[in-house]
């Protein structure tokens, strides 16, 4: 009997060994479906578009009307910074383009300042609530 499973695991090995060697040695150098430079693109492309969303928000928070509103809130801007780097990429990206929303429209006129303060008490509400929640 053990004479048996001796051959059964030689034979094994064998048959392991012969499928390795009838593998084209081609096919081993293909290249892979993505390359590594795609994918080095792709990453630095996702950080700066972070870092982007990250300055979008920050700009709007560091403006005057933010300040006041912070301070209304007994918020600390140092916190509410620190808050805004640690945002998954997803909500960073919606409270950025509204960021940029808001400035766009409040520069055109379209909104008040009294507005502009409320759209600022929002975004702080986001990235608190945000942190909060993790």
């Amino acid at each position: 009997m053990h004479f048996r499973a001796k051959l059964c695991v030689s034979t094994l090995a064998l048959a392991a060994l012969l499928g390795l060697a009838v593998t084209p040695a081609g096919a081993q150098d293909k290249q892979h479906v993505v390359s590594l430079s795609d994918l080095s693109k792709d990453a630095a492309r996702l950080a700066q578009t972070r870092q982007s969303n990250e300055e979008a928000v920050r700009t709007l928070l560091s403006s005057d009307q933010a300040q006041k509103a912070m301070k209304s809130a007994n918020l600390d801007f140092q916190k509410v910074d620190k808050a805004v780097s640690q945002l998954s990429d997803e909500d960073l990206a919606k409270l950025a383009q509204r960021s940029r929303q808001a400035q766009s429209d409040f520069a055109a006129g379209r909104i008040s300042d009294r507005d502009m303060l409320w759209i600022i008490l929002i975004a702080l509400g986001i990235v608190v609530l945000a942190l909060a929640l993790r």
